[in-house]
């Protein structure tokens, strides 16, 4: 007797792959955390160097512009987390919770697949910069693939996030409880 092929996505396990895709999220948040302390702290010192020595470190510009690019894309899968990015309601408002569950659903869906395309297009500029050995044109002569590392996966987090809440609402759509999506709207004052 054969038997039934396994679910890969049911019950815990589509909970647990949930819970793991926000955890890494949360992480890149404290991530992009990190490097924003990296950056004021590279100012700071910048400035103590010019008024106490009357030299510069060179270097701060661009590294906090690297900063500030690599700390842009690993926050981009944190904010969608926790429902920092911008929306336009005015669609959402008209519908029940479970045409929202599912506007969103189609949403993330267009999302997934423009967020694979940019992981590709941004990972072959990354590994052009790799192979090529291109450096920085400034006096620090950096790498260029180092930054442009935070790139592709800056958006495979992204990638990832936009998944969670995709299988979020699909839980929401088969356990039929949509509290969720009020309790968000009423946290965010909508």
């Amino acid at each position: 007797m054969a038997s039934a092929p396994p679910v890969i996505f049911c019950g815990d396990s589509m909970i647990k792959l949930i819970k793991t895709i926000d955890t890494i999220s949360w992480l890149g948040g404290v991530l992009s955390g990190v490097m924003a302390c990296f950056g004021v702290g590279l100012v700071i010192c910048e400035i103590l160097v010019r008024k106490v020595f009357g030299k510069t470190l060179y270097i701060t510009d661009e590294y906090c512009g690297y900063l500030m690019v690599g700390l842009t894309c690993i926050a981009l899968a944190y904010t969608l987390r926790e429902n920092g990015h911008i929306r336009m309601t005015f669609l959402r408002s008209a519908l029940s919770p479970k045409g929202k569950c599912l506007l969103d659903m189609f949403c993330f869906a267009i999302g997934i697949v423009f967020c694979a395309g940019l992981m590709y297009v941004t990972f072959v500029f990354f590994w052009d910069s790799f192979t090529s050995g291109s450096r920085s044109m400034q006096i620090s002569e950096t790498p260029l693939f180092i930054p442009q590392a935070f790139l592709p996966l800056g958006i495979g987090l992204l990638l990832m996030q936009c998944f969670s809440e995709f299988l979020k609402n699909f839980m929401m759509l088969k356990t039929g409880k949509f509290e969720t999506i009020q309790s968000n709207a009423d946290e965010l004052g909508r």
